[in-house]
């Protein structure tokens, strides 16, 4: 490790990096979105309920993918300063310890890897992340004077592509309770983050079809608030 990521892990207050999977099924029909609550004790936004997400580990970044990432995803990613890879694997990630459900597909180099901490349960199924599963569709960074601050990506999955049954919750860590799929005409109901809000409000307008061009970015990076589209 070296010394800024040092300083980043000793300062809670330093902007991370971290990706967020946004698991979306029966879109055609009616949409669902998976979301689980926050403990009440937790550091950063206790009792929210939120999409399955957390800070990316350096280690994200030197696990392969069994499909890479969708080019355009990429790029949008590239463009935007940031690991692609490594923000990809941590969505999976993400998906799989606070859900316990599966994105990847099947692939003889899993069991070849040294499964680095975080990743062991996931290889151990002998899959790899399926890179292709998902679309960069959303960007914020926690404003100041927050307990924890990250620069959040946030990814959309369809459910279709898990290699896991949607509704078996059985192997999620304890980080997120009451774990369950919300219709998108419910959610608002839940107490959840503003920007969480607002990234909802975008899920439901390029589900119906209306969604401008380009990846919503809310930038509180300093104490101007900014939006803009990437």
């Amino acid at each position: 490790m070296g010394q800024a990521d040092a300083r980043v892990l000793s300062d809670k207050t330093a902007i991370r990096d971290a990706a967020t999977g946004i698991v979306l099924r029966d879109a055609a029909t009616r949409p669902r979105v998976l979301m689980g609550q926050r403990g009440k004790d937790a550091a950063f936004m206790p009792s929210k309920f939120v999409f399955p997400g957390g800070a990316v580990d350096a280690v994200d970044a030197t696990i392969p993918f069994a499909r890479p990432p969708a080019s355009e995803c990429a790029t949008r990613l590239s463009l935007d300063g940031a690991n692609a890879d490594a923000l990809i694997a941590a969505a999976v990630r993400e998906i799989w310890e606070e859900a316990g459900l599966l994105l990847g597909a099947k692939d003889a180099r899993a069991a070849a890897l040294d499964a680095p901490k975080g990743w062991r349960g996931y290889l151990a199924t002998g899959h790899l992340p399926d890179g292709a599963a998902l679309e960069y569709i959303f960007r914020a960074i926690t404003p100041p004077g927050r307990s924890r601050r990250f620069d959040a990506r946030f990814f959309l999955v369809n459910a279709d592509a898990l290699a896991s049954d949607p509704d078996d919750f059985t192997g999620a860590e304890d980080e997120l309770s009451h774990l369950q799929w919300i219709p998108l005409d419910e959610v608002r109901s839940y107490d959840m983050p503003f920007i969480t809000e607002v990234v909802l409000a975008e899920l439901a307008a390029k589900v119906e079809g209306r969604a401008a061009p380009g990846v919503p970015f809310f930038d509180n990076a300093t104490t101007e608030s900014r939006f803009r589209r990437l």
